[in-house]
């Protein structure tokens, strides 16, 4: 189980927690190598006026200052200062947009890096925390299709991790606005923040929201609330949001969008993804598609992975940059993983073998033994003393290290399985553990 981080919000882990979480970021590279992304990074500050240009989370925002610089207070109002990052989507624009000569649209990428956040912690919600994302974003256009493919490579790459079970719970924003332009409710951005409140407070607390907040009516109040009922594991939300009787072209490109999304999941991703018409998404850059994510049983935990579609945070003059894409929540989903051991590693380190010495004068002859299992993939160790070989054995026991090598005065080599106790005669050259035993593994325990 994780241990409590000494400073409340930034998690640091043991050797042992450490090799589950690289685990799932080479399992996330991995697949997103596979789909075609390239990875980037970008530098971890940006601009206080290029963080806070589209949505509403200034209290959260880390600024950056020197310890003596006596302007702190003028920092936070200057756009020109500098803040550590909140996400990945943000920053990624701005690359975009600065490198645009450079790339070739449409221009796939991911990006796994570190963000902060000035949330209050808890669990799930840490203030510095590794995020992993893919985006598609285009020059001009970007073909909706992307939004049906990025959901599909994310499905893939959950799939692949030692997690429960989940759900890519979807909707779009052109739906959700064209309804509630059709219902005569105009500002349909603040609809949206209100439903996005819905799972935190309740209907009724949104309901009165809508009518203290916004002006809306009782009806009005109601078939937003309908609207966000609706949840479906196929392409049955057409019919009911028409059922509804709310025409509006925006809402039928909406549904049309959705139904794509969903249509698409039901054969490639049985079971995944869901039609979920309370899902809003906070930030206001989003525009078409929007996707959370829960694991099931552990829907307390937040959404693990979330985005969308935006067309309109990358530009620059009359060229648009519309783009895709979808966030996991790496740190979120390890400490779940290790809070609840829901998978475990093989052993605690990457060592395979300690090449055990007869004698101090036989350290350099090990090295030469080792530097042969390495040049083959082994991972090796040489003990730093010669011990006892009881002690050098306890040794890498405490480590995890599974196998022990030997070499006698005359040359002749054998190696210890320390967990069974077999030992047998082995040649450096050629030896090799079971493919279960070469690399550390990362299994599922529920």
């Amino acid at each position: 189980m994780a241990r409590s981080a000494s400073l409340s919000g930034f998690p640091e882990w043991l050797p042992q927690e450490r090799l589950v979480e690289l685990h799932v970021l080479d399992t996330l590279r991995k697949t997103f190598e596979l789909h075609g992304f390239s990875s980037i990074e970008t530098r971890a500050v940006e601009t206080v006026g290029q963080l806070l240009r589209k949505g509403e989370i200034d209290k959260e925002v880390y600024g950056l200052s020197r310890l003596q610089d006596d302007d702190g207070d003028a920092a936070k109002t200057d756009p020109n200062a500098l803040a550590l990052h909140f996400d990945l989507t943000v920053p990624f624009a701005r690359y975009v947009v600065e490198n645009a000569g450079y790339l070739a649209f449409p221009f796939r990428r991911y990006q796994i890096q570190k963000v902060w956040r000035g949330e209050r912690p808890q669990e799930g919600r840490a203030r510095e925390f590794t995020q992993a994302d893919i985006d598609v974003v285009g020059d001009g256009e970007l073909p909706f299709r992307y939004d049906v493919e990025i959901a599909l490579v994310i499905a893939e790459a959950l799939s692949a991790l030692p997690i429960p079970d989940f759900r890519l719970r979807i909707n779009n924003r052109k739906l959700a606005e064209g309804f509630y332009r059709g219902i005569g409710l105009t500002d349909t951005a603040g609809v949206l923040r209100s439903i996005d409140k819905l799972e935190k407070i309740g209907a009724a607390k949104v309901a009165e929201l809508l009518k203290t907040e916004l002006g809306a009516t009782d009806e009005q109040a109601g078939l937003a609330l309908k609207l966000a009922s609706i949840r479906t594991e196929d392409t049955s939300f057409v019919e009911q949001v028409r059922a509804l009787g709310i025409t509006d072209d925006l809402l039928e490109e909406g549904l049309n969008e959705l139904e794509q999304v969903i249509q698409a999941a039901v054969q490639r991703a049985p079971g995944k993804v869901v039609a979920d018409l309370s899902i809003a998404r906070g930030l206001d850059y989003y525009t078409g598609t929007v996707v959370e994510t829960v694991l099931v049983g552990h829907e307390q935990l937040g959404s693990i992975c979330s985005g969308g579609r935006y067309d309109a945070l990358a530009s620059k003059g009359n060229r648009k940059f519309p783009g895709v894409g979808l966030s996991i929540g790496v740190t979120r989903l390890v400490s779940r993983i290790l809070s609840q051991e829901l998978a475990t590693a093989s052993r605690s380190v990457p060592t395979a073998v300690l090449v055990a010495l007869n004698t101090d004068d036989s350290w350099a002859a090990a090295q030469d033994i080792a530097a042969q299992l390495r040049g083959r993939g082994i991972a090796t160790e040489v003990a730093a003393k010669a011990e006892k070989f009881g002690k050098q054995i306890k040794f890498a026991d405490r480590r995890g290290i599974p196998f022990v090598w030997f070499t006698d005065d005359d040359g002749k080599h054998q190696v210890k399985d320390i967990r069974s106790g077999e030992q047998v005669d082995a040649d450096p050259s050629t030896w090799t553990p079971s493919e279960e035993d070469l690399h550390v593994r990362v299994t599922t325990t529920a």
